[in-house]
């Protein structure tokens, strides 16, 4: 059972995080040509479907979204979700 959860779960995250990944470098480019912007909602969604490991990278690697608090601080809310729920699951605390 457990193995076929992850059979379908880890391409369905490695998809999410590569498209977290480029939504945040496509939205750099844009920033530096004054281009249409990728809206902060589609990213943080792409980070709370899981693309938050990605999101964490391509900020680090593109120097993008480090400054702006309302953003970080919404990016960290989601992330500590992510690392709370499954903890919170395993231990039974539901």
């Amino acid at each position: 059972m457990q193995s076929e959860f992850w059979a379908w779960a880890l391409p369905c995250l490695l998809a999410i995080n590569g498209l977290s990944f480029i939504a945040f470098g496509l939205d750099k480019f844009c920033a530096k040509h004054g281009f249409w912007r990728v809206p902060e909602a589609r990213l943080l969604l792409l980070a709370a479907l899981g693309g938050s490991p990605a999101a964490y990278l391509a900020r680090w690697l593109f120097r993008h979204k480090t400054r702006k608090q309302p953003f970080c601080r919404r990016l960290n809310r989601i992330a500590g979700a992510q690392l709370l729920l499954p903890l919170i699951w395993v231990l039974g605390f539901t």
